[in-house]
């Protein structure tokens, strides 16, 4: 059977495919959220406002599609990443700590213990899949935005930290196997899992992809702290990246072997997750 699926965004957008409704809403407005989810089985959250604005704006839109989920009786996914752990000198867990030093870290690991505690509660179930930065069609994140489109032009790409540490990718395609998976199983339910990640640096990456599109051998160098403070001056956008440096300029590495050996899920290869 096949799933019938309520697409919410502020501007109704989304695929025009069979099964799927869109519905243009603001997930702030409780009320009329609860009423778009009713009868609902799995609200999947995959909210975000924008990067400089977190602190102010995502915990009371994560609280209103919290409150509008248990109001439907619905189980609760959550979207997450990997600001809420701190550096470690070995790949970090679900069962690491939440200790994060950074605005972005403390937000994301306070809306996921607000989710926990109405799961303990037992308000209703939740679970959250935390992802590594993005790959893919559509994916957004500092590799797609600073380095994609010079390497393909093969130009001089600027590179926040260092191109040679192991960084945690995640294609987007992983990421919604991985949501979908544990929306489905038992097991899932009052606990984060990590998403399947690729474990590569920028420097491969940009080799990857400039090998698929036929382009030179990346010309890549690391952008300063001086250069992200200057560049932030016009966009607030490059001060939000300074703060996650910690996650770029050494490896930062996470383990994802409990949702690879509990749902049977894995990785995409690099070149799978440049190539779409």
């Amino acid at each position: 059977m096949q799933a019938q699926v309520r697409l919410v965004t502020r501007s109704g957008s989304g695929p025009d495919r069979p099964g799927i409704e869109r519905v243009a809403l603001d997930a702030g407005r409780t009320e009329e959220l609860a009423e778009a989810l009713a009868g609902a089985d799995t609200v999947f959250n995959a909210a975000m406002t924008a990067y400089h604005t977190w602190p102010e704006t995502m915990p009371p839109l994560f609280a209103s599609i919290l409150a509008a989920t248990e109001r439907a009786g619905a189980d609760y996914v959550m979207l997450g990443n990997l600001y809420a752990y701190r550096q470690s000198t070995g790949p970090v867990s679900e069962r690491t700590p939440l200790l994060p030093h950074t605005r972005k870290g403390k937000v994301r690991a306070e809306l996921w213990r607000q989710a926990e505690q109405a799961h303990r509660d037992g308000r209703l179930r939740v679970t959250e899949v935390r992802a590594g930065q993005y790959l893919g069609r559509g994916a957004v994140s500092e590799f797609t935005l600073l380095v994609a489109p010079r390497v393909r032009e093969g130009e001089l790409a600027l590179v926040h930290g260092n191109p040679d540490a192991v960084h945690a990718f995640s294609f987007v395609g992983d990421v919604v196997c991985a949501l979908v998976a544990v929306s489905r199983d038992e097991r899932t339910w009052g606990r984060a899992w990590n998403a399947p990640v690729i474990a590569a640096t920028v420097r491969e990456a940009a080799e990857a992809l400039a090998e698929l599109h036929g382009a030179p051998e990346p010309w890549l160098e690391s952008l300063t702290e001086r250069d992200m403070t200057l560049l932030s001056l016009s966009e607030p956008l490059w001060r939000e990246f300074i703060e996650t440096t910690y996650m770029s300029d050494r490896p930062f590495q996470v383990d994802d072997s409990d949702i690879r050996d509990t749902f049977g899920l894995k990785s995409s290869t690099l070149h799978e997750a440049l190539a779409v």
